[in-house]
């Protein structure tokens, strides 16, 4: 699917392309009967005539003002997360920013639209869907941004794009429903809306745009992706296919065209506001050629954003990948192994984004005896420490109670 703003880049290559070839005598040698005679030959130019620009590379006079002032950190967005929960509750997010202000720390991530769905600020947006699903966890997005940019302290907007167990129960028809008419659900009581459909992608982006209007720097968009299974169960479902259905591809060709394309054209809406577009990403999608059950391709998805934050907890994986027996014991070994696969991917791409991985700052005690360990500072550090030596001096670090040791 080519957006919009591919098909005006392909119109500019093409009048480039005819207005400016150019005229080449053959070189007369001996070596070819064929350049006895001078001829006059068309050649295409090696390589890109036309590059997508970046916010960065463009005067700040091209995108919309919010007035807000903050720059990005010199030696890389070092973040964490925080909830709209945590934002409004005065006493907490107070301390989070003594927090970050008392280390190196410089980023927060915070909730726009959480894992329910539900937008956590007033916007007074003309969105319907914002207008519907907004409840003020943040009391006043205003006020927020006044400390963000009094601290320097670089603001990201997290939109839980896929993952809306709000908008599945209020419009089925933009989720995926049982054989009975019901959203389907799944095992711990959560419901996705469906990537296939373009509405879906538009009330995230929206989502998106406000948060760039009130001052945040960066968008990051997160459960982008089919719920997981998609592949094996997805069959016995219901739901429209939009302007995927009848193309001549696979179903798991299909997954991964409409998660790449919904990124492409985040990036798109959102460049006129001048901020920078992330997504979060299992971090095992890097490790194969694509997880096209969930839809999510790094390579193609990496291509399309600014930024790429793999999720690379310790907790996270098997011993099936990097061969670690109980790999939350090893958060160093772990870290270490992973970003070996991720940065030779990465340097195989033409616009590779900044590698920005999410880390394990929470016990996995779900593990079980003797398969996890009490994550604390020392533990972090090691997570930071293997990044560093690998060349990546940028991280996000994840408690979903907002509880950091770092």
């Amino acid at each position: 699917m080519m957006t919009y703003f591919k098909q005006t880049l392909a119109a500019a290559s093409l009048l480039f392309f005819l207005s400016s070839t150019t005229v080449a005598s053959a070189s007369e040698t001996e070596s070819s009967a064929e350049t006895t005679a001078a001829t006059s030959t068309l050649t295409l130019r090696q390589g890109a005539l036309l590059k997508t620009p970046t916010a960065k590379e463009l005067p700040k006079k091209f995108f919309y003002d919010s007035g807000v002032e903050i720059a990005y950190p010199t030696d890389g967005v070092k973040g964490i997360y925080v909830t709209a929960y945590s934002v409004g509750y005065e006493e907490k997010f107070n301390k989070l920013v003594d927090y970050v202000d008392s280390n190196n720390l410089n980023a927060m991530v915070i909730d726009i639209k959480d894992d329910m769905g539900v937008v956590t600020a007033d916007f007074n947006s003309k969105d319907s869907h914002i207008q519907e699903n907004t409840e003020e966890y943040i009391p006043d997005i205003k006020e927020l941004m006044d400390v963000m940019e009094e601290k320097q302290i670089y603001p990201i907007a997290r939109i839980v794009t896929f993952k809306d167990t709000l908008l599945a129960n209020e419009q089925p028809e933009m989720s995926f429903t049982e054989s009975d008419g019901s959203v389907w659900v799944a095992s711990n009581g959560e419901s996705f809306i469906n990537p296939f459909l373009k509405q879906t992608w538009d009330y995230a982006v929206n989502v998106g745009i406000e948060a760039a209007k009130v001052g945040f720097k960066e968008v990051q968009f997160d459960y982008v992706r089919f719920p997981e299974g998609f592949e094996v169960w997805g069959d016995d479902l219901n739901y429209d296919m939009g302007e995927y259905a009848d193309l001549e591809m696979t179903d798991d060709e299909k997954r991964v065209q409409a998660i790449t394309d919904f990124t492409a054209y985040a990036k798109e809406k959102l460049m006129p506001y001048g901020v920078d577009v992330s997504v979060d990403i299992f971090g095992y999608t890097a490790s194969v050629v694509e997880a096209s059950g969930i839809g999510q391709n790094f390579p193609q998805i990496s291509e399309n954003v600014d930024v790429i934050s793999s999720m690379i907890y310790p907790s996270h994986w098997g011993t099936d990948y990097f061969g670690i027996y109980k790999p939350d014991l090893y958060p160093y070994e772990l870290v270490s192994e992973y970003m070996i696969v991720e940065n030779e991917l990465l340097a195989t791409l033409e616009t590779p984004p900044i590698s920005r991985p999410w880390l394990q700052d929470f016990t996995a005690s779900y593990l079980g005896s003797g398969f996890y360990q009490t994550y604390g500072k020392e533990q972090v550090d090691a997570q930071v420490q293997a990044l560093y030596d690998a060349g990546v001096n940028e991280f996000l670090l994840w408690n979903a109670l907002n509880n950091y040791t770092y």
